[in-house]
C-alpha cells in the first residue's frame, strides 16, 4: 500500500499545480490539453516530500537508504566566528612563568618565619572599653 501523500500531480515550468490523482491514466487528458499552450507540463510522482519519475523510483530509493550521517565538521567545530571553545580561556596554561610555580615540588618542611625589624614587633594589645558604638555612654 503506497504512504498516505503519494500521487501522480502535473508540473508546469517547474511549478506545482492543483492536478494530482491515485492513477496516472486520470490525469492523462489533463496533460495532453496542457501541452497545447505550454510544452514543459511534466507527469511526476509524489512521495515522502520529494518528486519522483515513478513510484518505482520512490521505492528504491527508499531501499536503498543511506547509513549513519557522517560528520563534516571536526570535534574542534563550535558555533560563531573563531570556532573555539570559550572556556579555554579559564583553562590553566602548561607553559609560561605560572608553569615554573606549578610545577615547582612543595616540600612539607616548615617555612622560616621572616626577618627584619617589623616581623619581631609584637602587636598592640589594647586595654580598656571597645571604641565605637558598643563602648559605654557618656552621660552629662
Amino acid at each position: 500500500m503506497p504512504p498516505r501523500f503519494a500521487y501522480w500531480t502535473l508540473l508546469i515550468d517547474n511549478g506545482p499545480t492543483a492536478f494530482r490523482a491515485r492513477d496516472a491514466a486520470d490525469l492523462l487528458p489533463t496533460l495532453n490539453q496542457l501541452k497545447r499552450k505550454n510544452p514543459n507540463v511534466v507527469l511526476k510522482w509524489f512521495s515522502g516530500g520529494r518528486l519522483w519519475d515513478s513510484p518505482e523510483a520512490a521505492t528504491e530509493a527508499r531501499r536503498r537508504r543511506p547509513g549513519p550521517a557522517v560528520e563534516k565538521r571536526g570535534p574542534a567545530w563550535r558555533p560563531g566566528g573563531k570556532h573555539a571553545d570559550p572556556r579555554d580561556r579559564f583553562r590553566k596554561k602548561k607553559d609560561g612563568p605560572r608553569a615554573e610555580r606549578v610545577s615547582r615540588p612543595v616540600s612539607s618542611a616548615p617555612r622560616p618565619l621572616p626577618r627584619g625589624p617589623l616581623s619581631r614587633r609584637p602587636l598592640p594589645r589594647r586595654s580598656g572599653p571597645p571604641k565605637g558604638r558598643g563602648g559605654p555612654r557618656r552621660t552629662k
